[in-house]
């Protein structure tokens, strides 16, 4: 029988075709991100450049418990960078305390579009009212990797118990990715 071989053949060379794959680009696809690098540089993101959203908080009720508050930050303009931890001072009347990053987070270089979003977060036990180790924080200035600008933002979540004088019971985060 005739067919058989010729199966066989066509089978053959339709091993063979695949087996020559240039690596380019099948049927109009998006590129792979292995050849759409981003430039390295990319400039970082400036305060001028994004929008601030603080809360809305999951606030400590009491002495004591952990309260989160997240921030937004929105690219209004172009594309930049985002790499390490945010900058946050939280502010009283007279004093003012600089919040470490999470110990445990991994940092991230994310890079947004105009549009994109990207999120972190402040994590704070709050202090008794008035107590010796606590701050009436009444302020929390946030500032962007590689910046001095900062923006203001009202605390509104109670006392911040303090660990050592100059040191509050506070973290934050790393930059994370915010939407789909």
């Amino acid at each position: 029988m005739r067919a058989v071989p010729i199966a066989v053949t066509a089978l053959a060379v339709a091993f063979a075709l695949t087996a020559c794959d240039d690596g380019g680009d099948a049927g109009g696809s998006a590129p792979s991100a292995a050849r759409t690098k981003q430039s390295s540089s990319t400039a970082a993101c400036r305060l001028d450049g994004v929008g601030v959203q603080v809360g809305p908080a999951s606030e400590a009720p009491a002495a004591g418990d952990t309260g989160v508050v997240p921030v937004t930050l929105t690219n209004r303009g172009a594309t930049c960078t985002l790499k390490g931890f945010p900058g946050i001072e939280l502010t009283t009347g007279d004093a003012s305390f600089d919040v470490a990053g999470n110990k445990a987070a991994n940092p991230l270089k994310l890079t947004l579009r105009k549009g994109e979003t990207a999120t972190f977060d402040v994590t704070y036990v709050r202090g008794a009212a008035g107590g010796d180790k606590s701050a009436a924080v009444t302020d929390m200035n946030i500032s962007l990797p590689g910046s001095d600008a900062q923006s203001g933002s009202a605390w509104k979540y109670g006392d911040v118990a303090l660990k050592t004088a100059k040191t509050p019971d506070a973290t934050v985060s790393a930059f994370q990715r915010a939407g789909d």
